[in-house]
C-alpha cells in the first residue's frame, strides 16, 4: 500500500512540474507568480526560485549597458527554457536559500542542467561562490 502511495504522490510531482512548465513569462510589476525575473531567478507559484549553479547578468541592478543587455538576453531564454517542458527542482549543496531569501534549487529538465545551457550559450557563468563583474 505504501508503494502505491508513493507511487501516486510521485506522479503527482512529475504532472505538477509539467504544468509549471506550460507558462513562465517575464514578470511585470505587481503579484508574482510563475514568471522570470532575470536569468537566475524566477518565480514558482509563491516560491522565489535562485538558479542555484550559475551567476547571469544583472538587469536592474547592471553596472553597464552590457551588463543589461546580457541579462535580458539570459532572462528571456530562461523564459523559454522554463516553458519547453517539466522540469525538476534538485538541492544544491547544503544550503536551502541565499541571503535575499530565495531558494536554492539547480534546475533538471531529461538529466541536464537549464543553468548549464545558459552558460553554453554564453549567457551565465557557473557559479563559483560569489558574484564576478560582468563589465
Amino acid at each position: 500500500m505504501n508503494k502505491i502511495l508513493l507511487a501516486c504522490f510521485a506522479l503527482s510531482l512529475l504532472f505538477a512540474a509539467n504544468a509549471f512548465a506550460a507558462n513562465f513569462p517575464i514578470c511585470g510589476s505587481g503579484k508574482r507568480s510563475n514568471c522570470v525575473v532575470d536569468g537566475d531567478t524566477f518565480w514558482m507559484g509563491r516560491t522565489k526560485v535562485r538558479v542555484a549553479d550559475i551567476d547571469a547578468p544583472e538587469i536592474g541592478g547592471a553596472k553597464c549597458a552590457s551588463e543589461k543587455a546580457l541579462g535580458v538576453k539570459a532572462q528571456r531564454r530562461l523564459s523559454e527554457l522554463l516553458r519547453a517542458g517539466g522540469f525538476e527542482l534538485r538541492p544544491f549543496g547544503n544550503r536551502k536559500k541565499d541571503k535575499y531569501g530565495r531558494d536554492l534549487f539547480v534546475v533538471i529538465r531529461q538529466g541536464a542542467s537549464l543553468g548549464d545551457q545558459l552558460v553554453k550559450e554564453g549567457l551565465a557563468r557557473t557559479w563559483s561562490g560569489r558574484r564576478m563583474p560582468w563589465c
